[in-house]
This record gives C-alpha cells, sequence and structure tokens, in this order.
C-alpha cells in the first residue's frame, strides 16, 4: 500500500492516503483493496437477493413438477411475473450443490451476485464450478 504522510502542528497530526476502490455488492458499498495487499479473511456475508431466489426457484420447480400448474406461462400468470424472469430463475435449481452451499452460508466469491447467475450457465457442475467459483 502507498502511504504518504505529512506532520502538521508540531507533528501532532498525521495525514495517511490509501488507494481503494469502492464496489456495490448486494446493495452495500465494499472496499476493494489495490493489488497485492491482503487485509485478513473476509467474514462470510451472506446475500439475501440470491438467497431468495434460489428459494424461489425451487419453489416454482415444485409447483411445476406436482402438477398445480401445467406450464411455466401459467405459473409466471399466477405469481404475476414475467415468464422470461420465471424461466431465468429456474435455471437457478439446476446449479451444482456446492455452490449453492456456498451461496446459503455467504461463502461465494465477490464476483457472484445475482445478474451473473440468471444467466444460462453449463448443465456438467464441474464447467459451473470452473465458471462461477474459478
Amino acid at each position: 500500500m502507498t502511504k504518504r504522510g505529512a506532520a502538521t502542528n508540531e507533528g501532532r497530526t498525521l495525514t495517511v492516503r490509501v488507494p481503494l476502490t469502492l464496489r456495490k455488492r448486494g446493495g452495500r458499498k465494499q472496499v476493494i483493496a489495490p493489488d497485492g495487499a491482503t487485509w485478513g479473511t473476509p467474514r462470510p456475508r451472506v446475500d439475501n437477493t440470491m438467497v431468495k431466489a434460489i428459494a424461489r426457484a425451487h419453489r416454482w420447480k415444485r409447483l411445476l413438477e406436482s402438477g398445480r400448474f401445467a406450464s411455466v406461462a401459467e405459473l409466471a400468470e399466477a405469481e404475476k411475473i414475467n415468464q422470461s424472469y420465471l424461466c431465468r430463475v429456474l435455471r437457478l435449481t439446476l446449479l451444482a450443490p456446492d455452490i449453492v452451499e456456498a451461496i446459503l452460508d455467504g461463502r461465494q466469491p465477490p464476483g457472484i451476485q445475482l445478474d451473473v447467475l440468471l444467466n444460462p450457465h453449463p448443465v456438467a457442475w464441474s464447467m459451473q464450478r470452473e465458471r462461477l467459483l474459478g
């Protein structure tokens, strides 16, 4: 880290400048350390938006499999949401179990957010891990 200090008032004040980046993650601002710097291990942070989306996906899947709704269109109409969105969220049921577990525990990499999860991913779990977990 780069530190520059300037003493003023007979050495009573010290100014320290640290380059940093602020990024939004899950609706919150997160400080990103400069390249090469480590600030210790981050605490697990559960992203409630992703957890809710995964829960909805599995609930919708159960509703379709039980025969309560005959089609995705019928379910989307009942839920009063766009059919396209419902289909994107339903894809979350195809995620590898360890990826879902990491999200539920708040151990997902910082780059994984809901908009990333809603994109199409390979069905093979090994390829999902490679793409999402690096």
